[in-house]
């Protein structure tokens, strides 16, 4: 879907859940001098999503095949009257447990609103930028939503040192440059895993035991030639994160890489590949044996201390 070129409409942000009327409806919240104007939308991503909220008056078109038109027609004129258009998932159950807690009724548009731009949930906003909705969009936004409960438990075991904490300056500077130090060798493990790899097409699979659960973040990643990399800002920020959790708690964890390796520059010649590495404190080392990670079998890794 491609957006036409207009000017930006400087109103209010916009919150939005479903029919048209709903989507339009503006939202008041505080208004920062300064602020960009921006667009925001709660999104249904399955037929059965759709069913449960029709009972909030979510909608009123007979099926979800038209809620995805409409849905699609909306963003594309939010792309020319706002400056920023950004999109979650509107999950019922989310949705409902929400209202319980804050004692509000989920028929109420204003429910709605404050449901999408709950602070907690603004790790699962995406910027929609004209991407075919149902096709690319759509999956990526419950991708997202799974992300944000990560990134959200990943944050509580940092003591909020992810996406900001409050207390005494000096203990959170403290703080703050722990989990920042900690970040930053994630990130870097990162690199050395795709630099060894060199150019393909790969998806890296990763899972650390914590306390509370495993945090498990995958992320599909296009290397070319000249160590340029594609890969969805969200899948990104979760894997730093993560990696970060990991090695700041010292935390067991293990990390699969595969996919084809090879590139077009290389007359097509691709071959398959998939690397395994594991930590059990402050650094990653190759698996010391062959591992099985979500069905996806890999022999032990490169060492990442070899990578420049």
């Amino acid at each position: 879907m491609t957006s036409r070129k207009g000017r930006a409409r400087r109103n209010s942000d916009c919150t939005a859940a479903g029919t048209r009327p709903a989507l339009r409806a503006p939202h008041r919240p505080r208004r920062d001098e300064g602020a960009e104007q921006a667009f925001v939308i709660g999104v249904l991503t399955n037929a059965a999503d759709f069913a449960r909220a029709r009972a909030w008056g979510v909608s009123d078109v007979p099926d979800y095949e038209r809620y995805l038109t409409d849905t699609a027609e909306l963003l594309a004129d939010a792309l020319e009257r706002f400056e920023t258009v950004r999109a979650r998932m509107f999950h019922p159950q989310d949705f409902e447990e929400f209202c319980l807690l804050h004692g509000l009724d989920p028929a109420a548009p204003t429910a709605r609103d404050r449901y999408l731009v709950n602070p907690p949930l603004q790790t699962q906003l995406l910027a929609y930028q004209g991407e075919e909705l149902a096709g690319d969009f759509v999956p990526r936004l419950v991708r997202a939503r799974e992300n944000g409960l990560t990134l959200r438990h990943a944050d509580l075991l940092l003591d909020g040192g992810l996406l900001g904490s409050t207390g005494p300056a000096e203990a959170d500077e403290e703080h703050a440059r722990w989990v920042r130090a900690a970040h930053q060798r994630g990130a870097e493990v990162f690199r050395r895993m795709l630099v060894g790899a060199g150019a393909g097409v790969y998806e890296l699979r990763l899972r650390v035991d914590a306390p509370g659960g495993r945090l498990s973040a995958a992320a599909r990643v296009l290397q070319w030639e000249d160590g340029v990399v594609r890969i969805n800002d969200e899948e990104l920020e979760l894997i730093c994160a993560v990696l970060c959790a990991g090695l700041a708690l010292e935390l067991p964890g293990v990390a699969v890489l595969h996919g084809s390796q090879g590139s077009a520059a290389s007359c097509g010649e691709y071959l398959p590949a998939a690397w395994a590495w594991s930590s059990g404190g402050p650094d990653w080392a190759p698996a010391a044996r062959p591992v099985r990670l979500d069905g996806v079998a890999a022999q032990p890794g490169y060492s990442l201390g070899t990578v420049c």
